[in-house]
Protein backbone atom coordinates (compact mmCIF):
# COMPACT_ATOMS: atom_id res chain seq x y z
CA UNK A 1 0.00 0.00 0.00
CA UNK A 2 1.37 3.43 -0.92
CA UNK A 3 1.58 6.45 1.33
CA UNK A 4 -1.15 8.05 -0.80
CA UNK A 5 -3.63 5.96 1.17
CA UNK A 6 -2.70 7.78 4.38
CA UNK A 7 -5.59 9.70 5.91
CA UNK A 8 -6.31 11.68 9.07
CA UNK A 9 -8.79 10.61 11.73
CA UNK A 10 -11.10 13.49 10.84
CA UNK A 11 -11.23 12.15 7.23
CA UNK A 12 -12.29 8.60 8.14
CA UNK A 13 -15.98 9.38 7.53
CA UNK A 14 -15.13 9.88 3.84
CA UNK A 15 -13.40 6.47 3.52
CA UNK A 16 -15.90 3.98 4.94
CA UNK A 17 -15.28 0.51 3.49
CA UNK A 18 -11.83 1.41 2.16
CA UNK A 19 -8.38 0.35 3.30
CA UNK A 20 -6.34 3.27 4.61
CA UNK A 21 -3.17 4.08 6.52
CA UNK A 22 -3.39 5.99 9.79
CA UNK A 23 -0.29 7.58 11.35
CA UNK A 24 -0.25 8.58 14.99
CA UNK A 25 0.43 7.77 18.62
CA UNK A 26 -1.05 5.21 20.99
CA UNK A 27 -3.37 7.15 23.27
CA UNK A 28 -4.40 4.06 25.23
CA UNK A 29 -4.88 0.36 24.61
CA UNK A 30 -6.40 -2.73 26.18
CA UNK A 31 -6.43 -6.43 25.48
CA UNK A 32 -9.44 -8.72 25.51
CA UNK A 33 -7.92 -12.13 24.87
CA UNK A 34 -7.64 -12.49 21.13
CA UNK A 35 -8.59 -8.87 20.38
CA UNK A 36 -6.65 -5.65 20.98
CA UNK A 37 -8.39 -2.30 21.21
CA UNK A 38 -5.91 0.46 20.37
CA UNK A 39 -6.98 4.11 20.56
CA UNK A 40 -4.81 6.10 18.14
CA UNK A 41 -4.56 9.87 18.10
CA UNK A 42 -3.09 11.79 15.17
CA UNK A 43 -3.64 15.48 15.96
CA UNK A 44 -7.07 15.63 14.33
CA UNK A 45 -8.90 13.21 16.61
CA UNK A 46 -9.05 9.72 18.13
CA UNK A 47 -9.76 6.41 16.38
CA UNK A 48 -10.28 2.95 17.83
CA UNK A 49 -8.26 0.34 15.94
CA UNK A 50 -9.32 -3.31 16.31
CA UNK A 51 -6.53 -5.90 16.05
CA UNK A 52 -7.72 -9.54 15.90
CA UNK A 53 -5.36 -12.44 16.47
CA UNK A 54 -4.97 -14.26 13.18
CA UNK A 55 -5.62 -11.15 11.09
CA UNK A 56 -2.02 -10.01 11.67
CA UNK A 57 1.12 -12.03 12.38
CA UNK A 58 1.50 -13.49 15.89
CA UNK A 59 4.73 -11.53 16.31
CA UNK A 60 3.04 -8.21 15.44
CA UNK A 61 0.07 -9.01 17.69
CA UNK A 62 2.39 -9.51 20.66
CA UNK A 63 4.35 -6.34 19.86
CA UNK A 64 1.15 -4.31 19.73
CA UNK A 65 -0.10 -5.94 22.92
CA UNK A 66 3.02 -4.75 24.77
CA UNK A 67 3.10 -1.31 23.11
CA UNK A 68 3.53 1.54 25.60
CA UNK A 69 1.36 4.65 25.83
CA UNK A 70 2.44 7.37 23.35
CA UNK A 71 4.42 4.99 21.14
CA UNK A 72 4.26 6.18 17.53
CA UNK A 73 3.05 3.86 14.80
CA UNK A 74 1.35 3.54 11.43
CA UNK A 75 -1.72 1.33 11.15
CA UNK A 76 -3.26 -0.17 8.01
CA UNK A 77 -6.86 -1.27 8.04
CA UNK A 78 -10.40 -1.02 6.70
CA UNK A 79 -12.61 1.85 7.85
CA UNK A 80 -16.01 0.89 9.20
CA UNK A 81 -18.79 2.85 10.86
CA UNK A 82 -19.32 2.06 14.53
CA UNK A 83 -21.39 4.48 16.58
CA UNK A 84 -20.07 3.05 19.86
CA UNK A 85 -16.48 3.90 18.92
CA UNK A 86 -14.90 7.25 19.59
CA UNK A 87 -15.57 9.47 16.56
CA UNK A 88 -18.14 7.05 15.14
CA UNK A 89 -15.65 5.11 12.96
CA UNK A 90 -13.03 2.49 13.66
CA UNK A 91 -10.28 0.63 11.82
CA UNK A 92 -10.17 -3.15 11.34
CA UNK A 93 -6.38 -3.58 11.36
CA UNK A 94 -4.60 -5.72 8.76
CA UNK A 95 -1.05 -4.46 9.37
CA UNK A 96 0.95 -2.03 11.50
CA UNK A 97 4.45 -0.67 11.86
CA UNK A 98 5.91 0.62 15.12
CA UNK A 99 7.85 3.81 14.44
CA UNK A 100 9.12 4.49 17.96
CA UNK A 101 8.49 2.54 21.14
CA UNK A 102 7.67 4.61 24.25
CA UNK A 103 8.08 3.17 27.75
CA UNK A 104 7.16 4.73 31.08
CA UNK A 105 5.19 7.70 29.73
CA UNK A 106 4.79 9.88 32.86
CA UNK A 107 1.23 11.11 32.26
CA UNK A 108 -0.84 7.97 32.72
CA UNK A 109 -4.62 7.67 32.30
CA UNK A 110 -4.90 8.26 36.06
CA UNK A 111 -5.55 11.81 37.23
CA UNK A 112 -2.58 14.01 38.17
CA UNK A 113 -2.25 17.21 40.19
CA UNK A 114 -1.98 20.58 38.42
CA UNK A 115 1.65 21.11 39.54
CA UNK A 116 2.68 17.81 37.96
CA UNK A 117 0.85 18.60 34.73
CA UNK A 118 2.37 22.09 34.46
CA UNK A 119 5.86 20.64 34.94
CA UNK A 120 5.05 18.24 32.08
CA UNK A 121 3.25 20.79 29.89
CA UNK A 122 5.33 19.72 26.89
CA UNK A 123 3.70 16.29 27.17
CA UNK A 124 0.35 17.33 28.61
CA UNK A 125 -0.43 18.92 25.23
CA UNK A 126 -1.24 15.37 24.12
CA UNK A 127 -4.15 15.04 26.56
CA UNK A 128 -7.67 15.44 25.24
CA UNK A 129 -8.24 18.37 27.60
CA UNK A 130 -5.28 20.43 26.36
CA UNK A 131 -5.84 19.34 22.76
CA UNK A 132 -9.48 20.47 22.93
CA UNK A 133 -8.55 23.81 24.52
CA UNK A 134 -5.85 24.32 21.91
CA UNK A 135 -8.24 23.67 19.02
CA UNK A 136 -10.77 26.12 20.49
CA UNK A 137 -8.08 28.74 21.09
CA UNK A 138 -7.09 28.39 17.43
CA UNK A 139 -10.69 29.01 16.38
CA UNK A 140 -10.98 32.02 18.69
CA UNK A 141 -7.85 33.63 17.22
CA UNK A 142 -8.90 32.82 13.67
CA UNK A 143 -12.37 34.28 14.34
CA UNK A 144 -10.85 37.49 15.71
CA UNK A 145 -8.70 37.97 12.63
CA UNK A 146 -11.56 37.14 10.25
CA UNK A 147 -13.92 39.50 12.03
CA UNK A 148 -11.62 42.50 11.68
CA UNK A 149 -10.03 41.65 8.33
CA UNK A 150 -13.40 41.09 6.67
CA UNK A 151 -14.67 44.41 8.00
CA UNK A 152 -11.89 46.53 6.49
CA UNK A 153 -9.58 46.83 9.52
CA UNK A 154 -5.82 47.05 9.00
CA UNK A 155 -3.50 45.04 11.24
CA UNK A 156 -0.81 47.16 12.88
CA UNK A 157 2.10 45.50 14.66
CA UNK A 158 2.90 47.56 17.75
CA UNK A 159 6.19 47.38 19.69
CA UNK A 160 6.76 44.99 22.58
CA UNK A 161 9.46 47.26 24.04
CA UNK A 162 8.15 50.69 25.02
CA UNK A 163 9.23 53.76 26.97
CA UNK A 164 5.79 54.71 28.33
CA UNK A 165 3.10 53.22 30.53
CA UNK A 166 -0.33 52.50 29.12
CA UNK A 167 -1.75 51.26 32.42
CA UNK A 168 -0.66 51.34 36.07
CA UNK A 169 3.06 52.09 36.34
CA UNK A 170 3.48 49.54 39.12
CA UNK A 171 2.61 46.72 36.71
CA UNK A 172 5.44 47.52 34.28
CA UNK A 173 8.18 44.98 33.57
CA UNK A 174 11.45 46.90 33.30
CA UNK A 175 14.23 45.64 31.02
CA UNK A 176 17.74 46.90 30.38
CA UNK A 177 17.89 48.17 26.81
CA UNK A 178 21.59 48.73 26.07
CA UNK A 179 22.03 50.51 29.38
CA UNK A 180 18.73 52.41 29.33
CA UNK A 181 15.49 51.32 31.02
CA UNK A 182 12.58 50.26 28.83
CA UNK A 183 9.46 48.23 29.56
CA UNK A 184 7.61 45.27 28.14
CA UNK A 185 4.36 46.56 26.69
CA UNK A 186 1.20 46.49 28.79
CA UNK A 187 -0.90 47.40 25.76
CA UNK A 188 -0.51 48.34 22.12
CA UNK A 189 -3.26 50.92 22.47
CA UNK A 190 -1.28 54.16 22.55
CA UNK A 191 0.71 53.24 19.46
CA UNK A 192 -2.26 51.87 17.56
CA UNK A 193 -4.12 55.14 18.18
CA UNK A 194 -1.62 56.88 15.92
CA UNK A 195 -2.32 54.31 13.18
CA UNK A 196 -6.07 54.92 13.48
CA UNK A 197 -5.41 58.52 12.41
CA UNK A 198 -3.95 57.13 9.19
CA UNK A 199 -6.04 54.04 8.36
CA UNK A 200 -9.31 54.83 10.15
CA UNK A 201 -9.99 51.29 11.46
CA UNK A 202 -7.06 49.30 12.82
CA UNK A 203 -6.19 46.58 15.31
CA UNK A 204 -3.09 45.14 16.91
CA UNK A 205 -2.78 41.58 18.14
CA UNK A 206 0.06 40.27 20.24
CA UNK A 207 1.53 39.42 23.62
CA UNK A 208 1.22 41.87 26.50
CA UNK A 209 2.83 41.87 29.92
CA UNK A 210 1.66 42.92 33.38
CA UNK A 211 3.79 42.69 36.52
CA UNK A 212 0.70 42.45 38.72
CA UNK A 213 1.40 40.59 41.94
CA UNK A 214 -1.74 38.51 41.70
CA UNK A 215 -2.18 34.74 41.88
CA UNK A 216 -5.88 34.64 41.05
CA UNK A 217 -7.32 32.35 38.38
CA UNK A 218 -7.85 35.43 36.16
CA UNK A 219 -4.23 36.58 36.02
CA UNK A 220 -1.16 35.78 33.95
CA UNK A 221 1.96 37.91 33.64
CA UNK A 222 2.09 37.26 29.88
CA UNK A 223 -1.07 37.02 27.81
CA UNK A 224 -2.42 37.77 24.34
CA UNK A 225 -4.73 40.65 23.54
CA UNK A 226 -6.45 42.04 20.45
CA UNK A 227 -6.97 45.80 20.45
CA UNK A 228 -9.11 47.51 17.80
CA UNK A 229 -9.00 51.31 17.50
CA UNK A 230 -11.46 53.31 15.40
CA UNK A 231 -11.54 56.95 14.31
CA UNK A 232 -14.87 58.80 14.23
CA UNK A 233 -16.69 56.46 16.60
CA UNK A 234 -18.74 57.01 19.77
CA UNK A 235 -19.35 54.90 22.88
CA UNK A 236 -22.47 53.27 21.44
CA UNK A 237 -20.43 52.29 18.38
CA UNK A 238 -17.79 50.69 20.63
CA UNK A 239 -20.45 48.72 22.51
CA UNK A 240 -21.89 47.43 19.25
CA UNK A 241 -18.42 46.52 17.98
CA UNK A 242 -17.65 44.59 21.18
CA UNK A 243 -20.87 42.58 21.23
CA UNK A 244 -20.60 41.76 17.53
CA UNK A 245 -17.02 40.55 17.97
CA UNK A 246 -17.80 38.34 20.97
CA UNK A 247 -20.95 36.97 19.31
CA UNK A 248 -18.97 36.10 16.17
CA UNK A 249 -16.29 34.32 18.22
CA UNK A 250 -18.90 32.26 20.09
CA UNK A 251 -20.68 31.35 16.85
CA UNK A 252 -17.45 30.19 15.19
CA UNK A 253 -16.53 28.00 18.16
CA UNK A 254 -20.01 26.46 18.19
CA UNK A 255 -19.72 25.82 14.45
CA UNK A 256 -16.20 24.34 14.47
CA UNK A 257 -15.57 22.93 17.94
CA UNK A 258 -18.76 21.46 19.36
CA UNK A 259 -17.15 18.07 20.05
CA UNK A 260 -14.26 19.74 21.88
CA UNK A 261 -16.71 21.78 23.96
CA UNK A 262 -18.48 18.54 24.89
CA UNK A 263 -15.16 16.90 25.83
CA UNK A 264 -14.43 19.81 28.19
CA UNK A 265 -17.92 19.87 29.67
CA UNK A 266 -18.46 23.48 28.56
CA UNK A 267 -21.90 25.05 28.88
CA UNK A 268 -23.00 24.93 25.25
CA UNK A 269 -26.51 26.20 26.05
CA UNK A 270 -25.06 29.44 27.45
CA UNK A 271 -22.86 29.92 24.38
CA UNK A 272 -25.88 29.54 22.14
CA UNK A 273 -27.40 32.60 23.83
CA UNK A 274 -24.42 34.80 22.95
CA UNK A 275 -26.11 37.10 20.45
CA UNK A 276 -26.67 40.87 20.43
CA UNK A 277 -27.84 42.80 22.27
CA UNK A 278 -25.95 42.23 25.52
CA UNK A 279 -27.02 43.66 28.86
CA UNK A 280 -25.93 47.26 29.44
CA UNK A 281 -25.51 48.80 32.88
CA UNK A 282 -23.81 51.97 34.04
CA UNK A 283 -21.30 51.80 36.87
CA UNK A 284 -23.79 53.70 39.05
CA UNK A 285 -26.48 51.10 38.36
CA UNK A 286 -24.00 48.33 39.25
CA UNK A 287 -23.14 50.11 42.52
CA UNK A 288 -26.86 50.24 43.36
CA UNK A 289 -27.27 46.52 42.54
CA UNK A 290 -24.30 45.48 44.68
CA UNK A 291 -25.66 47.23 47.77
CA UNK A 292 -29.26 46.10 47.20
CA UNK A 293 -31.41 43.47 48.89
CA UNK A 294 -31.49 41.68 45.53
CA UNK A 295 -27.77 40.92 45.82
CA UNK A 296 -28.05 39.87 49.45
CA UNK A 297 -30.81 37.41 48.53
CA UNK A 298 -28.86 36.17 45.50
CA UNK A 299 -25.73 35.43 47.55
CA UNK A 300 -27.75 33.78 50.32
CA UNK A 301 -29.37 31.47 47.77
CA UNK A 302 -26.00 30.77 46.19
CA UNK A 303 -24.55 29.81 49.60
CA UNK A 304 -27.38 27.31 50.17
CA UNK A 305 -26.77 25.80 46.73
CA UNK A 306 -23.03 25.49 47.42
CA UNK A 307 -23.71 23.68 50.70
CA UNK A 308 -25.94 21.21 48.84
CA UNK A 309 -23.18 20.66 46.26
CA UNK A 310 -20.70 20.03 49.05
CA UNK A 311 -22.98 17.41 50.61
CA UNK A 312 -23.44 15.62 47.27
CA UNK A 313 -19.69 15.56 46.57
CA UNK A 314 -18.90 14.26 50.07
CA UNK A 315 -21.50 11.50 49.67
CA UNK A 316 -19.98 10.42 46.36
CA UNK A 317 -16.46 10.46 47.85
CA UNK A 318 -17.61 8.26 50.73
CA UNK A 319 -19.26 5.85 48.27
CA UNK A 320 -16.09 5.53 46.17
CA UNK A 321 -13.82 5.15 49.20
CA UNK A 322 -16.03 2.29 50.40
CA UNK A 323 -15.79 0.63 46.97
CA UNK A 324 -11.99 0.89 47.08
CA UNK A 325 -11.92 -1.20 50.27
CA UNK A 326 -13.66 -4.12 48.54
CA UNK A 327 -12.64 -6.66 45.91
CA UNK A 328 -12.95 -4.90 42.55
CA UNK A 329 -11.17 -5.20 39.23
CA UNK A 330 -8.02 -3.13 38.75
CA UNK A 331 -9.49 -1.02 35.93
CA UNK A 332 -12.39 -0.09 38.21
CA UNK A 333 -10.01 0.70 41.07
CA UNK A 334 -7.99 2.99 38.79
CA UNK A 335 -11.17 4.68 37.49
CA UNK A 336 -12.38 5.26 41.05
CA UNK A 337 -8.99 6.68 42.05
CA UNK A 338 -9.08 9.16 39.17
CA UNK A 339 -12.63 10.21 40.02
CA UNK A 340 -11.68 10.68 43.69
CA UNK A 341 -8.88 13.06 42.73
CA UNK A 342 -11.32 15.10 40.63
CA UNK A 343 -13.97 15.09 43.35
CA UNK A 344 -11.55 16.21 46.06
CA UNK A 345 -10.38 19.02 43.81
CA UNK A 346 -14.00 20.00 43.18
CA UNK A 347 -14.74 19.80 46.91
CA UNK A 348 -11.82 22.12 47.68
CA UNK A 349 -13.18 24.59 45.14
CA UNK A 350 -16.67 24.46 46.64
CA UNK A 351 -15.22 24.90 50.16
CA UNK A 352 -13.37 27.99 48.95
CA UNK A 353 -16.56 29.41 47.44
CA UNK A 354 -18.46 28.74 50.66
CA UNK A 355 -15.71 30.47 52.65
CA UNK A 356 -15.63 33.44 50.26
CA UNK A 357 -19.39 33.89 49.96
CA UNK A 358 -19.80 35.93 53.20
CA UNK A 359 -16.71 37.98 52.30
CA UNK A 360 -18.15 38.78 48.87
CA UNK A 361 -21.48 39.65 50.47
CA UNK A 362 -19.76 42.05 52.87
CA UNK A 363 -17.69 43.66 50.11
CA UNK A 364 -20.82 44.14 48.01
CA UNK A 365 -22.80 45.62 50.92
CA UNK A 366 -19.94 48.02 51.71
CA UNK A 367 -19.31 49.04 48.09
CA UNK A 368 -19.13 52.79 47.67
CA UNK A 369 -19.38 54.90 44.55
CA UNK A 370 -15.92 55.90 43.32
CA UNK A 371 -14.14 52.57 43.85
CA UNK A 372 -13.15 50.46 40.87
CA UNK A 373 -15.04 47.17 40.58
CA UNK A 374 -13.13 44.31 42.16
CA UNK A 375 -13.03 40.70 41.05
CA UNK A 376 -15.76 39.64 43.49
CA UNK A 377 -18.00 42.54 42.35
CA UNK A 378 -17.60 41.51 38.70
CA UNK A 379 -18.28 37.88 39.62
CA UNK A 380 -21.56 38.76 41.36
CA UNK A 381 -22.83 40.92 38.50
CA UNK A 382 -21.92 38.36 35.84
CA UNK A 383 -23.48 35.50 37.81
CA UNK A 384 -26.74 37.44 37.99
CA UNK A 385 -27.01 37.56 34.18
CA UNK A 386 -27.23 34.83 31.54
CA UNK A 387 -25.45 36.84 28.82
CA UNK A 388 -22.45 39.17 28.82
CA UNK A 389 -22.91 42.48 30.64
CA UNK A 390 -21.48 45.84 29.58
CA UNK A 391 -20.64 48.18 32.45
CA UNK A 392 -20.06 51.79 31.35
CA UNK A 393 -19.37 55.27 32.75
CA UNK A 394 -16.92 54.48 35.56
CA UNK A 395 -15.69 57.25 37.91
CA UNK A 396 -12.89 59.24 36.32
CA UNK A 397 -10.77 58.90 39.46
CA UNK A 398 -10.67 55.09 39.08
CA UNK A 399 -9.60 54.98 35.44
CA UNK A 400 -6.60 55.64 33.20
CA UNK A 401 -5.53 59.12 32.09
CA UNK A 402 -6.39 58.60 28.42
CA UNK A 403 -10.12 57.90 28.96
CA UNK A 404 -12.42 60.66 27.77
CA UNK A 405 -14.56 62.43 30.36
CA UNK A 406 -18.30 62.47 29.76
CA UNK A 407 -19.03 66.07 28.82
CA UNK A 408 -22.48 65.74 30.42
CA UNK A 409 -21.01 64.47 33.70
CA UNK A 410 -17.34 65.22 34.27
CA UNK A 411 -17.18 62.80 37.21
CA UNK A 412 -17.33 59.78 34.88
CA UNK A 413 -15.55 58.62 31.73
CA UNK A 414 -16.89 57.18 28.50
CA UNK A 415 -15.59 53.67 29.02
CA UNK A 416 -16.78 50.08 28.89
CA UNK A 417 -15.99 46.76 30.50
CA UNK A 418 -17.58 43.56 29.25
CA UNK A 419 -18.21 40.89 31.88
CA UNK A 420 -18.62 37.31 30.69
CA UNK A 421 -21.45 35.35 32.34
CA UNK A 422 -21.18 32.65 35.03
CA UNK A 423 -18.64 34.57 37.08
CA UNK A 424 -15.81 34.65 34.53
CA UNK A 425 -15.42 38.42 34.86
CA UNK A 426 -13.98 41.01 32.52
CA UNK A 427 -12.97 39.91 29.02
CA UNK A 428 -13.04 43.38 27.37
CA UNK A 429 -11.94 46.76 28.67
CA UNK A 430 -11.96 49.95 26.61
CA UNK A 431 -13.04 53.55 26.24
CA UNK A 432 -13.37 56.61 24.15
CA UNK A 433 -9.98 58.36 24.20
CA UNK A 434 -9.55 61.93 25.38
CA UNK A 435 -9.18 63.84 22.10
CA UNK A 436 -8.73 67.34 23.56
CA UNK A 437 -5.05 68.27 23.91
CA UNK A 438 -5.30 70.45 27.00
CA UNK A 439 -7.61 68.10 28.84
CA UNK A 440 -5.23 65.20 28.14
CA UNK A 441 -2.23 67.17 29.44
CA UNK A 442 -4.17 67.96 32.61
CA UNK A 443 -5.00 64.27 33.15
CA UNK A 444 -1.38 63.22 32.58
CA UNK A 445 -0.27 65.75 35.20
CA UNK A 446 -3.01 64.71 37.64
CA UNK A 447 -1.74 61.14 37.59
CA UNK A 448 1.86 62.18 38.21
CA UNK A 449 3.13 61.22 34.77
CA UNK A 450 5.71 63.19 32.80
CA UNK A 451 4.00 64.94 29.85
CA UNK A 452 7.35 65.01 28.02
CA UNK A 453 7.27 61.19 27.80
CA UNK A 454 3.93 61.45 25.99
CA UNK A 455 4.90 64.23 23.59
CA UNK A 456 4.33 62.07 20.50
CA UNK A 457 1.00 60.87 21.90
CA UNK A 458 -0.09 64.46 22.52
CA UNK A 459 0.78 65.29 18.89
CA UNK A 460 -2.21 63.19 17.86
CA UNK A 461 -4.41 65.79 19.57
CA UNK A 462 -2.65 68.72 17.89
CA UNK A 463 -2.86 67.64 14.27
CA UNK A 464 -6.38 66.75 13.20
CA UNK A 465 -7.77 65.25 16.40
CA UNK A 466 -11.06 63.36 16.07
CA UNK A 467 -13.33 61.37 18.40
CA UNK A 468 -11.89 57.87 18.59
CA UNK A 469 -11.89 54.84 20.82
CA UNK A 470 -11.14 51.19 21.18
CA UNK A 471 -10.79 48.29 23.56
CA UNK A 472 -8.74 45.24 24.39
CA UNK A 473 -10.05 41.67 24.44
CA UNK A 474 -7.99 39.14 26.39
CA UNK A 475 -7.66 35.87 24.48
CA UNK A 476 -7.01 33.65 27.51
CA UNK A 477 -9.93 35.02 29.54
CA UNK A 478 -12.20 34.60 26.53
CA UNK A 479 -11.07 31.01 25.98
CA UNK A 480 -11.47 30.24 29.71
CA UNK A 481 -15.04 31.49 29.62
CA UNK A 482 -15.94 29.64 26.41
CA UNK A 483 -14.39 26.36 27.63
CA UNK A 484 -15.58 26.67 31.26
CA UNK A 485 -12.02 26.45 32.57
CA UNK A 486 -11.51 27.51 36.18
CA UNK A 487 -8.05 29.02 35.57
CA UNK A 488 -6.74 30.86 32.53
CA UNK A 489 -3.38 29.09 32.92
CA UNK A 490 -5.09 26.20 31.08
CA UNK A 491 -5.85 28.46 28.12
CA UNK A 492 -2.35 29.44 26.97
CA UNK A 493 0.22 26.90 25.75
CA UNK A 494 2.99 27.89 28.18
CA UNK A 495 1.58 29.93 31.11
CA UNK A 496 3.67 32.57 32.88
CA UNK A 497 2.44 33.23 36.42
CA UNK A 498 3.65 35.49 39.18
CA UNK A 499 5.03 32.71 41.36
CA UNK A 500 6.05 30.06 38.83
CA UNK A 501 7.38 29.56 35.32
CA UNK A 502 7.54 25.82 34.67
CA UNK A 503 9.02 25.42 31.19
Amino acid sequence: MTNSNAVCVEQLKDHAGREVILKGWLYRGRSSGKVLFLIIRDGTGLCQCIVEKGKVSDELFEQLKRLGQESSLTVTGTVRAEERSVGGYELAVTDAQIVSQADGYPITPKAHGIDFLLRHRHLHFRSQQQWSIGKIRHTVIDAIRRFFNDDGYTLIDTPILTAIAGEEQQSLFEVDYFGSPLHLTQTGQLHVESAAMSFGKVYCFGPTFRAEKSKTRRHLTEFWMVEPEVAFIDLDGLLELGENLVSFIAAQVLKNNKSQLETLGADIAVLEKIKPPFYRLTYTEVADILTSERTRDFLAGQLEELKNQKQQIESRIAELEEQQKGQIKQWKRDKNAAELIELRSELAEVDTKIENNPKHAQLAAEFRWGKDLGGSDETIISQMHDKPVFVTHYPKQAKAFYMKADRDNEDVVLNLDLLAPAGFGEIIGGSMREDDHDRLVARINEQGLDAEDYKWYLDLRKYGSVPHGGFGLGVERTVAWITSQKHIRQCIPFPRMMDKVYI
